[in-house]
């Protein structure tokens, strides 16, 4: 993350409240606009101007570096596309003269000279001298168009975040925050549309257990947005202790994949303000290469994702997958992928690579083609650990049961440990109003050192699975069983005791009647 203190022409820092207030006010103008329809709209329209502001402000803070340096310095944007040189002054192009530099291939610029629209620009950058900036910012703008038709309305929005001042990490925090609620936002009005996100605390804690460490490779070969590459990137910050940590984490360490162009622009800019300056992210479907052509170089550490599920894909995409193992599911087609993009023991890896998968309750129980994927994920992979999340952790997305599968490529499966994660007490699911919180989780981080057996979890043995189909969706003996466990004094005690509480309660309610109790 920058820090810089000494850089010219420092603005002052946005409070978090002004920070909210500008972007409230620039959604606002939004919404006069007739071109745009929703959130789906006026979000990521926002979003690509306030990019735009960023990396001016990013770009002006190297270039002082460069000149207290005497370094030479060449912008990834050059003039008259900077932000600095057509939407800094407040009564700059505006209406008509606006939308057309801004959408036009070929328009009279700022300068007055004729040349490249915006965008046109922005999409057409390539990379110099190994850096590859611009080759983010080109790819992040390939998929973008500018949908405001009023260019009045458009000089508003672009003076509401030309307030905005990214030269400082706290105010980079600040907006990082913001630009979560946004993004969660945008995941509630895209619901309806099949995409499902990951809810901070699962990710977080998929995270914290498999613990990547600094010098290793993450992958989320389906980032969407990029919350388990932000968290990712969070962990490996914290392992930083020098300059040359911080470059590997630059540059080495955070890798992704996303085949729509909007979650894809939305991932580069989440991964930026947290402080990733070049997102690897590839802008593509990672299932369409094909499992034999991965090589050891592919491969990576830690794969930690929520893969789509239920959804087809195309008969080009199924070719890429051994012909016994082609599906329509695309999260089996994943989990295949998950399974070869790890690394081999002694290849790159001493104990080989490690994985965080959500999966949709039909994975865990599913047959024929399923079983044959899930015989070998036991038979040739480490399925040490699955999390079964209790319903509405997905609210208000999907209300399909979901659970978390750790397995590595140390080794065929011995046993699985199972555990079952419990709503709060009085809760039958969660909401989009009451959401899972990460403190409710620390049990099970408790438990993950030890894996002790007791009321939550359990244990079957990998031989027990392969003689049942590789029927995954086991049930909690303990809670399944009850008082059979119990010695038979404290089976009568605690019917005594229930028995004792419902008298108890038969008498409040005569009372509320007005009864004798």
């Amino acid at each position: 993350m920058l820090k810089v203190k000494n850089a010219k022409s420092i603005q002052p820092v946005t409070t978090a409240q002004r920070l909210g207030s500008l972007i409230k006010s620039a959604r606002d103008i939004m919404r006069k606009d007739k071109g745009l329809n929703g959130d789906l709209d006026r979000l990521p329209m926002l979003t690509w101007i306030m990019f735009l502001k960023f990396l001016d402000d990013i770009e002006h803070i190297r270039e002082e570096r460069a000149k207290m340096r005497k370094d030479r310095f060449r912008p990834a944007i050059e003039k008259p596309y900077r932000w600095r040189d057509w939407a800094a002054k407040e009564d700059g192009i505006t209406g008509p003269e606006l939308i057309a530099f801004v959408n036009y291939e070929v328009t009279t610029r700022p300068d007055e000279s004729k040349g490249k629209g915006l965008l046109t620009y922005l999409r057409g950058l390539q990379s110099a001298n190994g850096d590859d900036r611009r080759d983010v910012i080109a790819s992040v703008f390939s998929g973008v168009a500018n949908r405001m038709e009023s260019g009045y309305l458009l000089r508003d929005v672009i003076n509401k975040v030309g307030a905005i001042h990214f030269n400082s990490t706290e105010e980079i925090h600040t907006l990082g925050h913001l630009y979560e609620t946004m993004l969660r936002e945008m995941r509630d009005a895209a619901g309806d549309s099949g995409e499902f996100y990951t809810p901070r605390p699962v990710v977080r804690f998929m995270v914290e257990v498999t613990h990547p460490r600094l010098g290793e490779t993450v992958l989320d070969p389906a980032c969407g947005t990029g919350g388990f590459l932000v968290e990712a990137y969070r962990h490996f910050e914290k392992q930083c202790k020098t300059v040359e940590h911080r470059r590997i984490l630059q540059t080495e360490s955070i890798f992704g994949g996303e085949a729509k162009p909007l979650p894809y622009m939305l991932a580069q800019m989440n991964l930026v303000l947290h402080g990733l300056e070049s997102p690897q992210i590839t802008k593509a479907n990672s299932l369409a290469q094909k499992l034999t052509d991965i090589r050891d170089s592919d491969r990576v550490d830690v794969i930690l994702t929520n893969p789509p599920f239920g959804g087809e894909e195309e008969r080009g995409i199924l070719g890429n997958f051994p012909e016994d193992k082609q599906t329509a599911e695309t999260a089996l087609l994943f989990l295949q992928l998950i399974m070869r993009k790890l690394k081999r023991p002694g290849r790159g890896s001493t104990k080989g690579g490690r994985a965080g998968v959500v999966v949709p309750n039909g994975t865990l129980f599913g047959d024929g083609l399923c079983a044959r994927i899930k015989q070998e994920l036991l038979k040739d992979f480490n399925l040490h650990t699955i999390v079964r999340l209790p319903n509405g952790v997905f609210a208000p997305y999907t209300s399909i049961p979901t659970n978390l599968l750790f397995f590595d490529r140390s080794g065929p499966t011995k046993e699985v440990c199972y555990y079952e994660q419990p709503l709060p007490e009085g809760r039958k699911q969660y909401t989009k109003t009451q959401p899972l919180q990460y403190e409710e989780l620390t049990p099970c981080l408790a438990w993950w050192k030890k894996r002790e057996e007791n009321e939550r979890a359990w244990k079957v043995s990998a031989e027990e699975l392969l003689a049942t189909a590789c029927n995954l969706d086991r049930k909690n003996p303990i809670a399944k069983k009850g008082y059979e466990h119990l010695p038979p004094e404290k089976l009568v005690e605690d019917i005594l005791a229930k028995e004792r509480r419902i008298i108890e309660i038969m008498g409040e309610v005569a009372q509320l009647l007005g009864a004798k109790p």
